[in-house]
């Protein structure tokens, strides 16, 4: 048995397409969806990030409104920026990218970013919602990895499902995701004394952890999906993931390759939460257009 690779670009290209059309119908009706991207300092990594959002919104028909800001940015002003953000009605999305600078406290600036322009899903609102089963914004990455199960063909409906890592932003809302999906979920962590117990178990596994070749062959059942957001260097200096993939993908029904598999989802699923921001927004500005016109 070998694998097949669950192409995580392909994916994403094809529901880029889609968003495309559907931001052209948003503004062919007058509005068009539009992105804040937030960047405070200077590193690296995040100033690639952001450059990556912005781009893709440029090719897909959204708009991008970016702001950089020094690393000495007080707290009080980022917050204030973000309170005008979230009125501003040309803006249906707002992302302040991370990490921050140590003096900035994350969950005071996610809370401060109104609810309905929360396209990250980091909120505690929206992870209420997720928990609830209610309507909202999902976590980008967790709802890119959804995607890319159901690009397998094969139903999330009573399969045994492991989610290794427990983080707010992957591991648990992955999880919430696949019990929506009806699967039964374990959640293995740093605390689970034998990971490999369950993951044989699982006819998916997700594995979120950051550490090279946590899942190896003998820790995954044949045919199973194996999903790894996972982001490393090898001793090469070469991107690779948490599994082992030349020991996993010879026994795996499905694998995602790293690069090119969960990493291309996330920025995609972020450009449908925005559009989906824009196009709940059109919806209100009509309905409240009919109700004057009604009255």
């Amino acid at each position: 048995m070998s694998a097949h690779l669950i192409d995580g670009t392909a994916l994403s290209r094809q529901i880029r397409a889609e968003v495309g059309q559907r931001a052209a119908a948003l503004s062919a009706r007058g509005v068009t969806p539009g992105l804040a991207v937030i960047l405070v300092g200077d590193d690296p990594a995040s100033a690639v990030y952001v450059r990556n959002k912005v781009k893709a919104c440029a090719e897909h028909g959204l708009h991008s409104h970016l702001e950089r800001h020094p690393a000495t940015l007080p707290e009080t002003e980022l917050l204030a920026r973000i309170r005008l953000l979230n009125d501003d009605p040309s803006i249906h999305g707002i992302l302040v990218q991370m990490p921050l600078p140590r003096h900035i406290r994350p969950q005071r600036v996610i809370e401060t970013i109104a609810t309905t322009k929360d396209v990250d899903g980091y909120s505690v609102q929206s992870a209420g919602d997720l928990m609830a089963g209610l309507p909202g914004f999902r976590p980008c990455t967790p709802y890119g990895c959804i995607k890319l199960i159901e690009a397998t063909g094969q139903p999330m409906a009573g399969k045994h499902a492991v989610v290794i890592g427990r983080s707010n932003t992957v591991g648990k809302p992955m999880a919430l995701l696949l019990l929506q999906a009806n699967a039964t979920v374990t959640v293995c962590h740093s605390g689970t004394p034998d990971i490999g117990r369950h993951s044989r178990m699982a006819d998916i596994v997700v594995v979120a952890v950051g550490r090279r070749n946590l899942l190896s062959a003998d820790m995954v059942k044949p045919g199973a999906i194996v999903i790894d957001v996972g982001m490393n260097r090898n001793d090469e200096g070469k991107l690779c993931g948490d599994v082992d993939f030349a020991g996993v993908a010879p026994l795996a029904g499905w694998i995602t390759p790293v690069p090119g598999g969960v990493g291309p989802m996330t920025i995609t699923m972020l450009l449908v939460n925005t559009l989906e921001s824009a196009e709940r927004a059109a919806a209100n500005l009509t309905s409240t257009a009919h109700t004057i016109t009604s009255t």
